[in-house]
């Protein structure tokens, strides 16, 4: 069953979201939050991570620094995710064995087998680059498809709406990442969430129901 991964924007005030975040991960099936920090001085931002962890940590999911490796353990983060090869490559050592090290940024087919080989917890496909630009979301499904079929690490599909986390979930995602398809919904980010679960529950039931009915076929075929 594929689960979510909520990205939250950049945070400098983690206030609001002290108070707001355990109602919204007690509502919702999420394994890991990713939080972005804007730029400051590292006793900051790790008194920020500290601030959310408690509310995240104690919901059962995984607290994800975005870069920043140098105050992971510092801020008690449970790891980071990196964008490309040559940055989780460097922080591999910092976060291996006890942090998680997921990666995006992956260019190709080659750059996402290396970095499995490399050690990443999971590799990400999807996300936008730093112009705001992404592969379409057949793209994006079709690398899912092949690494769900041929890799062990977890496959993570960012979605950018309800409908991509359905289609991404089907093509073979551990989990969906989602970010303004949830902070920006005008219903709240409640009502966001338990939709996009939804889906996951969704495409998982249609994906499990594809399985039986071709075991069923395949049986079939070898008693006649």
């Amino acid at each position: 069953m594929p689960r979510l991964y909520l990205a939250i924007a950049p945070v400098e005030d983690p206030s609001s979201l002290v108070s707001s975040l355990p109602g919204l991960l007690a509502g919702a099936d999420i394994a890991a939050v990713l939080v972005h920090l804007k730029e400051s001085d590292p006793r900051n931002m790790i008194s920020r991570v500290k601030a959310l962890a408690p509310a995240i940590q104690n919901a059962g999911a995984a607290l994800l620094v975005d870069g920043h490796v140098d105050i992971v353990a510092r801020a008690g983060a449970d790891g980071a995710h990196l964008s490309g090869i040559a940055a989780l490559e460097a922080a591999l050592p910092s976060l291996k064995p006890d942090r998680i090290a997921g990666v995006g940024g992956l260019a190709s087919r080659h750059d996402s087998m290396s970095a499995g080989e490399m050690g990443a917890d999971y590799v990400l496909f999807g996300e936008e680059d730093a112009h705001g630009h992404r592969p379409a979301l057949e793209a994006i499904a079709e690398r899912v498809e092949w690494w769900a079929e041929l890799f062990e690490p977890p496959c993570v599909a960012y979605a950018a709406s309800r409908d991509e986390a359905y289609e991404l979930a089907l093509a073979g995602a551990d989990f969906v990442l989602v970010g303004d398809a949830v902070w920006a919904d005008p219903r709240g980010a409640a009502t966001a969430l338990a939709e996009i679960g939804q889906a996951l529950h969704q495409a998982y039931a249609a994906t499990h129901d594809a399985a039986k009915a071709k075991a069923a076929q395949q049986n079939k075929a070898a008693q006649t």
